[in-house]
């Protein structure tokens, strides 16, 4: 039985040609159709198929939507069930498959897959050039991905590159610099790096994520190319990912903070290992601040609020956030010494496994805690795991972190002068925590004087821009609109995105028809992953 959403299946046949009777089940709107084919004795079978052009998994980009304008761009993005839209597999994280694949590509487009690149330069094809890939390395299904366009590439390092198109190259490569730095940082922390190369896409701007993890080749979105490096803990978190996430894999997605938790934590570890304590703690505190913003939101005895979450709530704040809260707990009840020996056990015993909650807290047990129950006690694992809310044990953040950027905080909110601010010298971290410690409701006259000395409407930083994006359109102040308007239709991120699209639909006869004009201009621009969330919002299809 394989996974099947939206793809017109020709015939399925054995090794040797004969016909295989196959079924397609009744189609649900979110898990498509089962196809189920009847093996009669077969080792090995053959689809015939074609995906809809509509295609979930696959966003086509006209050449005006790319950097360089002149040729069209094609990308894939399979997590978490989008790749039986164009793939008929099993599509689910608890299964682990090899694969192979040859891509025919017209000149002079270039196509890389989340593999082995085994013809970097193509080889001549009947329609163009073909491409032929290998992942040797058993994986789960959403992480085989596809990108197609006019691709140049930069080497980085022995084992590190970044491809992208030739107008983003340099500031892409520019802004990626420490990548091996990172990669060693990362082996010293918990073992060695298990796929050979370490590459990265910087993909047109309307990717929907972040980041990406598929292996050996990390899709990353350009928002997160600032000038300054401020913004890469996104590729030291899915460069962590090679170890929680692709390594070892959450089996079902209501346990997706075994990867997204353990990413979270190893990120801030290879940060620090980087770049310093001072601004790994910063990070750390901006995480907690987010755990405290989900559990406002969610409430803090919502099912939403556990790690092993069932409810589909899918908050970041507690996936990523809580789950690293977790790990950081551990760390500092057991200390840092013994925390990362057994971490590093953990990835060598179930490395190319799945891994579920239940089979974590079994490993934790029998390869940290060993019958030591006290600890067993102190730790409360199955609370951190199973109940809502943040245990009473949660290690805090330093409190020092960004104690002068609390005090300016203090000072503005107090009546306190713009000019005193020293924004301009506060590096992105700093920016982000001043930005978010504002009350919600401000006076237009207190916001033009920050957008007015700060060029926070034309700042080129998109988390900084987010962040001040949500406290203008909170307050009606409409200068900052035309903002909006061109970072919306310049970027499908839906982090970015659909908070925005929220923001301006909950002010009501003000924001709903603003949100409504761009949203028609947008919407073609973006891939389905966002759509789907903002059209919950605005409505559209």
């Amino acid at each position: 039985m394989l996974d099947n959403k939206g793809l017109v299946i020709a015939g399925v046949t054995d090794g040797r040609g004969r016909e295989l009777p196959y079924t397609e089940g009744d189609a649900d709107p979110e898990m498509g159709s089962p196809l189920t084919v009847t093996l009669n004795g077969a080792r090995r079978i053959v689809v015939t198929y074609h995906s809809a052009p509509g295609a979930e998994a696959l966003q086509w980009l006209s050449p005006e939507q790319t950097a360089g304008k002149r040729h069209p761009f094609l990308f894939s993005q399979g997590q978490p069930t989008l790749n039986r839209t164009w793939i008929p597999t099993q599509d689910s994280p608890g299964i682990r498959q090899t694969w192979e694949a040859r891509i025919t590509v017209p000149e002079p487009l270039k196509a890389v897959m989340s593999g082995d690149r085994l013809t970097p330069e193509g080889e001549p094809a009947a329609r163009g050039r073909a491409f032929r890939f290998r992942m040797d390395n058993p994986v789960a299904p959403y992480l085989i991905a596809l990108a197609v366009g006019d691709i140049a590439f930069q080497p980085l390092g022995p084992r590190t590159g970044v491809y992208a198109e030739p107008a983003t190259l340099p500031a892409a490569a520019a802004e990626l610099v420490d990548t091996e730095r990172m990669v060693t940082a990362a082996e010293a922390l918990y073992g060695p790096y298990r796929w050979g190369r370490y590459d990265m896409i910087v993909l047109p701007p309307a990717f929907p994520y972040g980041g990406m993890e598929n292996p050996t080749l990390t899709f990353l979105t350009p928002t997160f190319i600032a000038g300054d490096r401020s913004l890469v803990g996104l590729v030291a978190h899915e460069l962590a990912h090679s170890w929680s996430g692709n390594l070892v894999t959450n089996a079902v997605w209501s346990d997706s903070w075994l990867n997204e938790g353990f990413t979270s934590y190893f990120e801030n570890r290879i940060m620090e290992a980087l770049y310093g304590t001072g601004r790994a703690a910063q990070e750390e505190a901006l995480s907690f601040a987010d755990i405290e913003s989900a559990l406002k939101e969610l409430g803090a005895a919502a099912p939403g609020t556990r790690l092993h979450d069932e409810s589909g709530a899918d908050s970041s704040g507690i996936v990523y956030d809580k789950g690293a809260a977790f790990l950081r707990t551990i760390e500092r009840t057991v200390g840092r010494e013994r925390f990362d020996a057994y971490l590093r056990s953990y990835f060598d015993r179930h490395a190319f496994q799945p891994m579920t909650s239940a089979r974590f807290l079994a490993d934790l047990r029998a390869n940290l805690i060993r019958g030591d129950q006290a600890l067993e006690r102190t730790l409360r694992l199955d609370q951190w795991v199973y109940q809502p809310g943040l245990p009473a044990n949660v290690a805090r953040p330093e409190p020092r972190a960004f104690a002068p950027v609390d005090a300016a905080a203090r000072a503005f909110n107090a009546g306190g002068r713009v000019a005193a601010l020293p924004f301009a010298g506060w590096n992105t971290a700093e920016r982000l925590r001043f930005l978010n410690a504002l009350p919600r409701t401000l006076p237009k006259q207190r916001l033009a004087q920050l957008d007015r000395s700060f060029g926070l409407s034309g700042i080129g930083n998109s988390e900084v821009l987010f962040a001040w994006l949500k406290l203008a359109i909170a307050n009606r102040y409409e200068p900052a609109i035309p903002a909006a308007e061109r970072f919306l239709t310049s970027m499908g991120r839906r982090k970015f995105v659909a908070p925005l699209f929220e923001a301006l639909a909950a002010q009501g006869e003000w924001g709903r028809p603003i949100a409504t004009r761009i949203y028609a201009r947008a919407r073609p621009t973006y891939h389905s992953v966002t759509s789907t969330t903002v059209d919950k919002t605005l409505g559209g299809g």
